[in-house]
C-alpha cells in the first residue's frame, strides 16, 4: 500500500522503535525524543540524516544516535516489503511516503503516525 501522509517526527519515532528494537532498548534511550535507532548492515537499513549526529551506545545490529536538526529518515524493513522516507517540513512535522506493508501499517497506527481517520478515508478512495 502506498502512504504520503504529514506526521510528527515524534510519532514516526516511536514506529522505528516498535518496529526494529521496543522490546530490548533501555528506558533511558527509549524515553529520551532526542536518540534513534539506526541500521545499517544487512537487510533493513535505517538511516537518520541529520546536521549533526553521535553516536551513544550499540545494542545488537542497532545503532542509537542522538540527533539534532533533523532532515529526514530512510527506514527499509527487514522483509523489504516496506520502504519509507520521512523529510522535514518544518519543526517537528514531516512529510512520510512510500510503500508500506500489513505489519507496518499496524505499527504506525501503533505509534500514532496514522490517525484512525486515515484507515477511513484511504477506504472511501478505494470503494
Amino acid at each position: 500500500m502506498k502512504i504520503d501522509v504529514t506526521c510528527s517526527l515524534n510519532n514516526f519515532r516511536q514506529f522505528l522503535l516498535i518496529s526494529m528494537c521496543y522490546s530490548f532498548t533501555p528506558p533511558n534511550l527509549l524515553h529520551n525524543e532526542k536518540i534513534f535507532p539506526e541500521r545499517t548492515t544487512g537487510n533493513g537499513t535505517v538511516y537518520v540524516e541529520a546536521e549533526d549526529k553521535q553516536t551513544i551506545q550499540k545494542i545488537r545490529e542497532i545503532t542509537f544516535v542522538q540527533i539534532s536538526d533533523i532532515l529526514g529518515i530512510i527506514y527499509n524493513s527487514k522483509s523489504g516489503r516496506t520502504q519509507l522516507k520521512w523529510r522535514s517540513l518544518r519543526d517537528d512535522l514531516g512529510k512520510l511516503t512510500g510503500e508500506v506493508s500489513n505489519n507496518s501499517l499496524v505499527n504506525l497506527f501503533a505509534s500514532g503516525t496514522l490517525e484512525e481517520d486515515y484507515a477511513n478515508t484511504t477506504k472511501e478512495r478505494t470503494l
